[in-house]
């Protein structure tokens, strides 16, 4: 009887581990894997990020460059966060991928392979979002008008100071800038290797509404070009009448109708003097005819 009981037992056991697997198995199906692994880089400031929210495990990180071993960031193993700052651990050219593994939380069991989801591979130097630039616009009486453009800062740092994208991209930064008049739609398009711009051949007395945005040329497809700056317009030059028509003739003009206001005046005074003279004789024929009667 007990013999068969052991038994029994023994192909219930059986059974379950067929249905349901190891124990191991169970605890590992727990582990759900990451998703949406994706890389977030603005002005080089590097995220990788992922979800859901863990509920009883938590989330290791281990990234590696392209041919190299892999490695672990120390603020980013057996974490309960889904984002993981990686600025100061990439290489500004390298191509890197990286894997976010499911583990159970410090002190429960390790298991050889913990389930996991890897990246797309990511290279700083060419993914990297280029926020948009600031400038400012110098405008002069000669109709010229020049852009000074703040090349954006990076979150990268060297020698204890903050880099800008001109420190990092060098000769291979340019800035593409986009131009129009004042109210129109019809834009043009211009590009500078250096962070600054001078305009010469604009209409004058015209406003034009300048845009500046980052040009990596080296980069593929959209990424060559950054975020675009808000639009900033000149002022419209308003001259006075000496500088539009010229002093002659202003002058001409100014003689011309102060003869027309003396030749009104003229006139006026000859008809006044006319109608008196009209009115005295009436009155001398009027006062002839009564003394005759």
């Amino acid at each position: 009887m007990e013999r068969n009981t052991v038994m029994f037992s023994a192909l219930i056991l059986v059974w379950l581990t067929l249905v349901n697997g190891s124990p191991a198995s169970l605890e590992v199906g727990k582990l759900t894997k990451a998703t949406n692994v994706s890389w977030s880089s603005y002005n080089f400031k590097t995220i990788l990020t992922w979800g859901p929210k863990p509920v009883n495990y938590t989330y290791t990180v281990e990234f590696s460059r392209v041919g190299r071993d892999k490695v672990r960031n120390p603020h980013c193993i057996r974490s309960s966060e889904t984002e993981c700052d990686l600025t100061n651990e990439l290489e500004l050219k390298g191509v890197y991928s990286a894997d976010v593994l499911s583990e159970s939380p410090l002190g429960s069991a390790d298991y050889v392979e913990p389930p996991y989801t890897r990246s797309e591979t990511f290279c700083p130097y060419n993914d990297t979002i280029i926020g948009r630039p600031e400038f400012r616009l110098n405008a002069n009486k000669n109709n010229k008008i020049m852009l000074i453009i703040q090349d954006p800062i990076t979150a990268l740092h060297k020698d204890g100071r903050s880099l800008n994208i001109r420190d990092v991209f060098k000769k291979n930064l340019k800035y593409k800038i986009a131009y129009n008049k004042a109210g129109s739609t019809g834009k043009k398009m211009r590009t500078v290797d250096e962070s600054k711009a001078e305009f010469n051949s604009l209409d004058e007395d015209q406003s034009y509404c300048f845009s500046v945005a980052a040009y990596i040329p080296s980069r593929k497809g959209d990424k060559r070009i950054g975020e675009w700056s808000l639009p900033k317009c000149s002022p419209q030059e308003h001259k006075t009448l000496i500088e539009v028509y010229g002093l002659a003739v202003i002058g001409g003009a100014t003689l011309i109708i102060l003869a027309f206001v003396i030749a009104v005046i003229v006139l006026i005074v000859v008809c006044c003097k006319r109608a008196r003279r009209q009115t005295s004789m009436a009155k001398e024929i009027k006062e002839y005819n009564i003394s005759d009667v």
